[in-house]
């Protein structure tokens, strides 16, 4: 360092003096030799001026004597070392030289002409020239210069050797002791002071760096009180705290990590912690670090861990991103009883706590892995959806107690029928799910579903009986995933129950049609209800002695722009499947309503009834308020009004829909029974709920004249049947799907009251059966209008 900053110093100092000093010294000598020269010319000018004139005689003579003699005198001159005398003529060349032989400088000439006044005028005779020496830098000095310039010299360098000492003394010596105490620190390790006192930079330096060797003391005392700290948190801290180099090698182990898991440090130090757990959970520690969170400050991976005894143990490891000094901190934890607690848990999660199967998550879960299975064993997969039956019924009449018995008995029942590598699940409510795995699934899916069947064969809880909708689709044949083949198993089990449920559906590609075509019909009705596209026709009901109308039935249609009129019954399917049936209905209702009160303007028709039909979702508590106050604004008396409900709202007998019919009813309005005679009609539903008319379905309709005589006659037993008894409880009965004149003829002889059919009125818009019945004659406003 000390010949660094010397030399440093010693060339800034020099390279001072060689750019302000120098350039002024060479100065000072160019302009004295420049004055020199200029004396020597004037000098040497003033001899040529003189010399000219004396040689002028003599050359003009051609005396050579005389001009090598005045030559000679001029050479003598201080600083000129040669003469040159030559005449025009060429006769005449005198030279002189004072030069040595050895002198091979460059010499400066001067040259005068020479000329003579004759009588005839001024003659140019020749030239002399003279030759001296050019002056160098010192040689244009005098005696006073010599002086100054030595004294000169002599100041810068005392001022350059004051300087050198200075810079050795004030600064060289303090970084010297500097440097020691710092090479001392570093060789030795301990804290070296600089020896220096002085009020200057250089001393402040130096208390500067004695201040920061006492505060570097004081904090590498604390530095390794912390360590010790460190060290002993390392070591006695509850936990398996253990470091990794950059090669998952372990670096270090606290004592608790080599207590907790039996090594020893010489055991398991330099050891990749890789080889300590089991095959099992190698990849997953491995591959670790390239997963999505790799990023984060910590990464955390569980695996089984084997002790030195050989005891395995789930670990939780957290390992720190941040590596330092080349190592990563990491804590593993004992996870075992957690993971015995997940597991439990996870179990309870996918379970079905009231069957034992499967939930729906468990199922789906399940279903994913059954699927890879299938992908790597080339086989099938069959999903079987499995619906049940009039359950609703168990529970809204036998309680929900009964509906869990029901369900768990039918659960023990399908266990006893399933394979060992089935698997089976609860979806929810009555719906179950099974899996199964076979080369030909499809053939398994119908044994299975053949077995589930005769699961039904004997009664459940209170001697009821159950059924089973069943869909089915297989894996790849049908879905390309899971979610697919369950959506697909679920249509195929829906498509069974509109197709009469109890019984087995293999998904077919129909399907998927049907289910677009009930999704445009769900656009339809959406679109229909927005743009008001749906109509209320009306259909006349006649008495059957006379033929005049005593009513009308409301029916509903949807009027497309572009398809013209869809079919009433796929809109009221797919309505009460989505719940729109109820803002249907309403709309239905108060069109219906308002078009009885045109009609009732008409002479014969005043006091004729309007039956509108209600689905079971519309029987809402706000319904009676609503038909009341529309009769209200139309001014239509309420027993003009007949509900027709179907033997499903009877059968599940709600209490809130048998609420809402009893204010109906109290209200005025009149109840009918439609399509009875069908499903599981019973006349026991007369006298339980407040029924005033009984509507035959339109089947019996087409048996009473069947060619089939047996058919034929017990169908007019039948019918007959129904009559006598509801009109011995006051009931009024109406056949409905009259199209022949034989068949109203048998239906007056059995003493029906009313018909309705295309036989007398097919449905109409409201605007032409207005238009028609106004043209009859005014005496007979209820005559028939023949279906055309």
């Amino acid at each position: 360092m000390n010949k660094s900053v010397e030399n440093r110093f010693f060339a800034i100092v020099c390279g001072a003096l060689l750019i302000f000093v120098a350039p002024l010294f060479l100065l000072f000598l160019f302009l004295s030799s420049e004055r020199a020269d200029k004396e020597i010319k004037d000098h040497i000018s003033v001899l040529l001026v003189a010399n000219a004139q004396a040689l002028a005689k003599p050359l003009w003579d051609l005396d050579e004597d005389s001009v090598t003699q005045i030559s000679a005198t001029t050479v003598a001159e201080g600083a000129i070392v040669k003469v040159n005398v030559r005449d025009t003529s060429g006769q005449l060349d005198v030279t002189q030289s004072t030069i040595p032989k050895s002198y091979s400088g460059k010499l400066e000439a001067i040259s005068r002409p020479i000329l003579y006044n004759s009588v005839g005028g001024t003659k140019n005779l020749g030239s002399i020239t003279v030759f001296y020496p050019p002056l160098g830098l010192f040689d244009g000095l005098n005696h006073e210069e010599i002086v100054f310039v030595s004294i000169f010299i002599f100041a810068v360098l005392t001022v350059f050797g004051t300087a050198l000492i200075g810079n050795r003394i004030f600064v060289i010596q303090p970084l010297m002791r500097l440097t020691y105490a710092i090479e001392a620190t570093r060789q030795l390790g301990s804290r070296h002071h600089v020896d220096w006192q002085s009020n200057d930079e250089m001393g402040r330096l130096a208390r500067s760096f004695n201040d920061m060797q006492i505060k570097l003391e004081r904090e590498e005392k604390e530095l390794k009180r912390a360590h010790r700290r460190a060290t002993d948190t390392y070591n006695l801290t509850p936990a398996m705290l253990f470091s990794l180099d950059k090669d998952d090698c372990i670096a270090a182990v606290s004592d608790y990590w080599l207590a907790a898991t039996g090594y020893e440090r010489s055991q398991v130090v330099g050891r990749k912690l890789a080889s300590l757990v089991l095959p099992e959970s190698r990849d997953d520690y491995e591959q670790r670090k390239i997963k999505p969170n790799a990023m984060s400050p910590r990464i955390e991976v569980t695996v089984k861990f084997q002790c030195s005894d050989g005891r395995v143990i789930d670990v939780l490891i957290l390992e720190s991103t941040a590596i330092q000094g080349g190592l990563s901190l990491s804590v593993m934890t004992d996870v075992t009883d957690l993971k015995h607690s997940e597991n439990r848990n996870l179990r309870l999660a996918t379970t079905d706590h009231l069957t034992g199967l499967l939930n729906r998550q468990g199922f789906e879960t399940a279903l994913d892995a059954k699927i890879c299975e299938v992908d790597v064993g080339q086989g099938e997969l069959a999903c079987l959806f499995v619906d049940l039956d009039r359950f609703k019924w168990i529970n809204d009449n036998l309680g929900h107690a009964a509906g869990d018995e029901a369900l768990r008995e039918f659960v023990a029942r399908l266990q006893r029928r399933l394979g060992p590598a089935d698997i089976a699940a609860r979806l929810g409510g009555d719906e179950f799910a099974i899996l199964l795995v076979s080369d030909d699934a499809e053939a398994g899916a119908l044994k299975l579903a053949t077995a589930i069947a005769k699961i039904f064969d004997k009664p459940f809880v209170g001697d009821t009986r159950l059924s089973a909708s069943i869909g089915i689709a297989v894996y790849p044949r049908h879905a390309s995933n899971a979610a697919e083949l369950l959506q697909k198993s679920d249509m195929a089990m829906y498509a069974k129950k509109r197709d009469g449920k109890n019984g087995a559906q293999i998904f077919d590609i129909a399907m998927l049609d049907d289910a677009r075509r009930r999704s445009e019909f769900e656009s339809y009705i959406e679109n229909g209800l927005a743009e008001d596209w749906f109509e209320a026709h009306l259909q006349p009901i006649v008495k059957l002695q006379d033929r005049e109308i005593a009513g009308f039935e409301a029916l509903m249609r949807l009027h497309h722009p572009h398809k013209g009129v869809l079919p009433p019954s796929a809109i009221i399917d797919v309505a009460e499947e989505t719940g729109s049936i109820i803002r249907i209905g309403n709309r239905i209702m108060e069109k219906a309503i308002g078009h009885l009160a045109s009609l009732s303007r008409l002479s014969g028709l005043e006091n004729t009834y309007l039956a509108i039909n209600f689905s079971p979702l519309q029987f809402e508590p706000a319904l009676p308020a609503r038909m009341a106050a529309l009769l209200a604004r139309h001014d239509i008396r309420p027993e003009r009004i007949v509900v027709e409900i179907t033997e499903a709202v009877l059968m599940d007998d709600n209490p809130e829909i048998r609420a809402v019919i009893n204010e109906l009813c109290r209200y005025g309005c009149r109840i009918a029974l439609d399509d009875f005679g069908t499903g599981y009609s019973s006349l026991s539903y007369i006298n339980r709920f407040p029924v005033d008319i009984i509507k035959i379905d339109q089947s019996f309709t087409r048996a009473i004249n069947d060619n089939a005589q047996d058919v034929r006659r017990k169908s007019r037993m039948l019918v007959e049947a129904i009559t006598t008894l509801s009109h011995k409880m006051n009931c009024t009965v109406i056949a409905e799907g009259i199209e022949a004149e034989d068949e109203c003829a048998a239906f007056v002889a059995m003493g029906l009251d009313y018909g309705q059919g295309y036989l007398f009125h097919r449905p109409q818009h409201p605007t032409d059966l207005l238009q028609k019945l106004a043209t009859l004659p005014a005496e007979s406003p209820g005559a028939v209008v023949r279906a055309s």
